[in-house]
């Protein structure tokens, strides 16, 4: 049995024709992107000379058939197909999926939505029956074909909000191990208690952390009326990728299938009415961010990073990511900033990486400063213990930091809000 491989995959292409193209696909320069593995595969097109659904529909009908006999012929049926047309921007302007062609026909009904692929493709992950996909977003309104290429619309301009949730919030970093997901959790647990709703949707597909510092490894994940029910802790909804998979075993995931888990998370989850919804995204400027951009209506983002100079170079590479998708960056907070040593009196502090560097960052790009968050016992012990609420009633130092990035955000909220036409400032005449 051969593999079906991208080779292959770009092969099925060839034949598929567009309208107003000379060629298949593959020789009018179609094809963008192309991805295949263990019987999944997904495909992004630009066609700028398609206009309208019903000729993306029939060049994905065509596709999907010529992309399903060659996995067929070479004898690995086709588990999934994602097929997306993009404009010159990299905006998805049409979605099409298809299963294995053997469980239904070209004239057949839609079918149900599939579970997740089974654990033998995607090591790790035990699929949750019984979820539902929600009612297609409405979308935002494209710009006028006149717009001029240097204000190009980013992946931002056609994702739209989930219902309910007044503000989405990204929390991200250029590299792994500066803290992001403590920073997270401490972030929605902090704006719960002043007042707010708050979700938090642990969105790192390879590292979640969620189980671990929300004590959730004693729950099961619920599913009613074919969504994900989030977990009530601490004050705040919550929802983790870690609770979905075997905690032993590693997420093996190409793009479209971290694709899929993160839309999944987002959009079969009920969340309620929401003031913030915390996002915490894996480290790095891979899929999930570039899924959340295109998919769901950002207030901002927050850079996580350490003082030194290291986890600064990655930091700046997670803010252009952030701009060049066209998400508002709402601030930096710098981790792990410095030590606290509390078993002395007075307490001493040491500046392990470099205190300050972050912030230096924040300000050569213009940049708002959040927070500098200090490495203290006390963090440690209550993130192994599942305790987040201890941090904002423990010792000064940890507590004073956590409640002023807290406060600072609001602050930058506000404004963005403003900036983005969301709300308006209000005057009180007393």
């Amino acid at each position: 049995m051969s593999s079906f491989t991208k080779d292959a995959l770009k092969d099925a292409l060839r034949a598929v024709t567009a309208p107003g193209a000379e060629g298949g696909l593959i020789e009018a320069q179609g094809v963008e992107w192309a991805a295949a593995c263990d019987g999944h595969a997904s495909v992004r097109l630009h066609l700028p000379q398609c206009t309208g659904e019903d000729q993306y529909r029939s060049v994905s009908d065509k596709a999907a058939e010529a992309i399903a006999k060659k996995a067929q012929n070479l004898g690995q049926p086709l588990e999934s197909l994602l097929i997306e047309f993009v404009d010159h921007a990299g905006t998805v302007l049409f979605t099409a999926k298809a299963g294995r062609p053997d469980a239904e026909s070209k004239d057949a009904a839609p079918a149900e939505p599939k579970p997740a692929p089974s654990a033998a493709a995607s090591p790790g992950h035990r699929p949750i029956p019984g979820l539902r996909d929600r009612t297609p977003l409405p979308q935002a309104p494209k710009p006028p074909a006149s717009t001029p290429a240097a204000r190009a619309p980013t992946p931002q301009a056609s994702s739209s909000g989930l219902p309910g949730v007044k503000h989405a919030i990204a929390v991200g970093a250029g590299k792994g191990g500066v803290g992001k997901s403590a920073v997270a959790v401490n972030l929605a647990v902090g704006l719960a208690r002043q007042g707010h709703a708050v979700g938090l949707l642990d969105g790192d597909i390879y590292g979640p952390s969620a189980p671990t510092m929300l004590a959730l490894d004693a729950m099961e994940q619920v599913v009613h009326d074919g969504q994900l029910q989030p977990y009530l802790v601490h004050g705040i909804k919550a929802i983790t990728i870690g609770k979905l998979v075997d905690p032993e075993k590693p997420l093996i995931w190409r793009g479209p299938m971290a694709h899929g888990a993160f839309k999944q998370l987002t959009e079969q989850t009920h969340w309620g009415e929401l003031d913030y919804l915390i996002i915490d995204l894996p480290p790095g400027t891979g899929d999930v961010p570039l899924t959340m951009a295109q998919t769901l209506k950002l207030t901002g983002a927050v850079i996580v990073c350490t003082p030194q100079k290291v986890a600064q170079d990655d930091a700046v590479r997670a803010a252009r990511m952030f701009q060049q998708l066209g998400v508002e960056i709402l601030g930096v907070v710098e981790n792990m900033s410095y030590f606290v040593a509390d078993d002395i009196d007075p307490p001493r502090t040491y500046d392990i990486f470099g205190r300050g560097g972050a912030q230096k960052m924040a300000q050569r790009l213009g940049l708002p400063f959040l927070a500098e968050i200090p490495i203290t016992p006390a963090l440690r012990q209550n993130s192994d213990q599942g305790d987040p609420t201890a941090n904002f009633e423990g010792a000064a130092p940890l507590r004073q930091a956590l409640e002023t990035m807290v406060q600072n955000l609001e602050n930058q909220v506000a404004l963005a809000s403003l900036r983005q036409g969301t709300t308006r400032p209000t005057l009180t005449i007393s």
